[in-house]
């Protein structure tokens, strides 16, 4: 008995139909890029000026033969209208996932495609579904450590993730003593390349596992509804669902700003210097900040954001939110 190594296994899965498409790209120069179990055209395509395509431009197709690929799909939905973007769902072998999303230049054209192709057989016998895609951009990140902060979330993000906009931490509403984190990303398809990312990891953060989903409606309603119960109540240190949490600041706060530069000193670092700037501002007098702390001696600078409150006279936000972010350096760094 004859047993293929993995690779050419792999190769010898639907190689009529791979060739075929080898070849159509050859022909027209179109360029196709897989990255994690997509496969990408566009995005902005060649030629394109401009910003890309508003919400309401990109189309879900569902029920794809798997055997089908860019070749025959992407020449079927630009008869429509023309393309910024087609992402097909791959598989390790090589075959489609039965599913893709293909963008719009504009809306018309995405309401042409499910107008033409909803319901369209593709192959005899097989019907394909169209429709508009939900775009969403949003992740719940729940069973967070209560240890865990908003700073350190960010930081791990940026590194294994893109496009990450925003990050708020509520306290769980599923599970005792943990945090669940509502993740804000710049599109559906960054949103869903970091879903994967984090699943696939199987990521810890304070020790404990995570659960990664698309924020649903619900839980989101419910965030909100608590969040503005709170702003209405001006309620300070309740554990409402929806309060914004300040990252857990150890008694020595008042020198942390010290402790840092001396930290930095001893180690010949040169003295932090600290960047602030105020992104949003809540009715109840919580106050989100964009920080960035420069150390001469560190080739990376510390950047993140977090969530403050202005709680006395003599204090402004800009000082609270350094003696965040001094905070967390020495956290990084293992000095606090």
């Amino acid at each position: 008995q004859c047993h293929l190594p993995p690779q050419a296994w792999t190769n010898s899965i639907n190689q009529a139909n791979k060739m075929a498409l080898l070849a159509w790209a050859k022909d027209t120069g179109i360029d196709l890029v897989q990255i994690n179990g997509q496969r990408r055209y566009g995005g902005p395509p060649p030629g394109w000026v401009g910003n890309p395509p508003p919400a309401g431009t990109e189309v879900f197709i569902g029920k794809l033969p798997q055997d089908m690929y860019e070749n025959t799909l992407i020449p079927l939905f630009q008869s429509v209208g023309k393309l910024y973007e087609f992402r097909l769902m791959m598989t390790f072998s090589g075959l489609n996932r039965g599913f893709a999303y293909a963008k719009y230049s504009n809306r018309r054209g995405a309401k042409e495609a499910i107008a033409a192709f909803n319901n369209f057989e593709v192959q005899e016998g097989c019907a394909i579904v169209v429709c508009k895609s939900l775009e969403k951009c949003e992740l719940s990140v729940d069973g967070l450590a209560t240890s865990v902060s908003r700073w350190e979330l960010e930081t791990m993000l940026q590194q294994v993730t893109e496009g990450v906009l925003g990050v708020t931490l509520y306290t769980s509403p599923c599970q005792k003593r943990t945090q669940l984190a509502v993740l804000k990303y710049s599109s559906h398809q960054a949103a869903a390349m970091a879903k994967k990312t984090l699943m696939e990891g199987n990521m810890k953060l304070g020790g404990m596992e995570i659960r990664v989903d698309w924020l649903k409606p619900d839980l989101k309603q419910k965030l909100q509804l608590c969040k503005e119960k709170l702003s209405s109540s001006r309620v300070r240190g309740g554990k409402c669902l929806g309060a914004p949490k300040q990252a857990p600041l150890p008694p020595v706060l008042c020198n942390a700003l010290d402790r840092l530069d001396t930290l930095c000193r001893r180690q010949y670092l040169g003295a932090p210097l600290f960047l602030t700037k105020c992104i949003q501002a809540n009715s109840n007098g919580w106050l989100r900040f964009w920080c960035r702390v420069v150390i001469p001696g560190c080739p990376v600078p510390f950047s993140g954001f977090t969530w403050v409150r202005q709680d006395g006279p003599g204090r402004s936000g800009h000082e609270e939110a350094k003696v965040a972010a001094a905070l967390q350096v020495l956290r990084l760094l293992g000095e606090s």
